[in-house]
Order: C-alpha cells, then structure tokens, then sequence
C-alpha cells in the first residue's frame, strides 16, 4: 500500500492524543533499561506493547526492506516512511515500489517543500555541489522533523558497524531534537547478516548494494565504495560531510 505525504504535520503542533514529552522520554529510558542489548524481534515487541501502530513509523532509505519486514509483523499497518528527495536513483525508486508491495506496509513518501526545479530557482542549480549540508537540510531533515511530528516513535535502520560515527548507536534512545522515542532495532547487526537475513526471508534488497554501493543515498552523492573501505566513504565522497543530518 502507498501514499503520499503531501499534508505534512507541523511540528509544533503535536497530533491529538499523543502522549506528553515527559510521558515520552521517561518510556524511552524504561525502555533503554529494559532491553539491554536484546534482539530486533525483541525490541520491536516491546515497541508493540507500548505504542499503538498509528503512534509509529519506520524510516526507510529503501536500500532494502528488513526493517519495515520486520516491523510489520508485529505492528500490521505500520507507517514507512520514504524521502523522496527527487534525486534518488533509479533502483532506489524501483525498490520503493517492491516495499510498497510487502504486507502489513504503508509507504509514505515524504516531499520537501520545493520541487528540484523550484529548490534550484531559489538556491541556485545544483545545490547539492555547492552547499550539501543546505540540500540535505531543505530535502530531507526538515520533511522528515514535520511529518515526525504526527507520531510518538520511530524506527531506523541504523546500524553501529556502518560508520564511527554511528558505533555508539542504543536500541532505544531519546530523540531531542524531534521530541519522540527513536528505536534503532538492527544497531548490533553487521552488514552481512543484513543480506543474509534478507535472503534467507526472500525479502526486498536494493541492488545498487550488490554493485558497490554498502550505504546509498542521493545520485549526485553518491559513489560506489572498494572493497574494504568505510560503508559510507562513497556518501559525499571528498567532502567532510559524513551524515545528512537525520541522525546528529
């Protein structure tokens, strides 16, 4: 199933009914002590006991579909979200349309407010070359902030192996930032049992991972990565920029 996301919540405004963010950050810590360094299967269900399937929503680059695989077998229904920066590549977009098509999953394409034709009237051609950290900012960081704001969780696929940066990622955490319960269910997983998983469950894989491309984000951005190098080296590759953003 799938939707577009074109009446996005402000984030100042919460959504009615939901919990305060008192209410939120002390379940989020109760959650953090409860789980230790449990499974995915194990935090997602501790997820189910805690929130309803409307309060939730997966993040999802669409590099492959185990998160959102997982998820909705235990909250059917559940929310994936998807930026669609209007730069993704072509195998990206083709594996959004298999994920839409796994049960229990409701794809949300989240918009930035410009298009690209729009953005490069306003900012100039190619943004992204000369201020990615403003690209990012304007395609990704803010669309997501406002359409967080309609939930009280939501899952990533984050995982502590891809980058030093992203070593000391928790199972369950405080998101400042947003004012919501960020669940990080694969943190302890490497890539291999990633692909493995995947396989094994004959779940949707994007197959630019197969073809040198270990973390994959926006074309322009993108390169593909040698054997043996950083997962995330080919993000902004010569650039000190590491994250877009979402994660900081």
């Amino acid at each position: 199933m799938s939707r577009i996301d074109v009446n996005q919540p402000d984030v100042n405004q919460p959504a009615a009914g939901r919990r305060s963010v008192e209410q939120l950050r002390s379940l989020s810590e109760q959650g953090a002590i409860e789980l230790g360094e449990a499974s995915a299967a194990e935090v997602i269900a501790w997820v189910a006991r805690n929130f309803g399937t409307d309060a939730v929503a997966v993040a999802c680059s669409m590099a492959d579909a185990v998160l959102p695989q997982l998820v909705a077998q235990q909250l059917p229904g559940v929310d994936v979200l998807f930026l669609d920066t209007g730069y993704h590549f072509p195998e990206t977009h083709a594996t959004r349309d298999t994920v839409a098509g796994t049960p229990g999953v409701t794809i949300v394409d989240v918009l930035p407010e410009q298009s690209v034709a729009e953005q490069d009237a306003a900012w100039g051609k190619d943004l992204f070359a000369r201020d990615p950290g403003q690209c990012c900012a304007l395609r990704k960081v803010a669309p997501l902030q406002r359409t967080l704001a309609g939930y009280e969780l939501w899952f990533t696929g984050v995982r502590r192996d891809e980058a030093p940066t992203r070593a000391g990622t928790r199972l369950v955490e405080w998101d400042e930032r947003n004012g919501l319960v960020k669940v990080n269910p694969l943190a302890a997983w490497t890539f291999d049992e990633l692909i493995d998983y995947a396989a094994a469950h004959g779940v949707a894989v994007n197959p630019l991972l197969a073809q040198g491309f270990p973390s994959i984000g926006c074309a322009p951005c993108t390169k593909p990565v040698a054997a043996g190098e950083d997962p995330r080296s080919g993000r902004w590759a010569g650039l000190e920029k590491t994250e877009c953003g979402l994660h900081l």
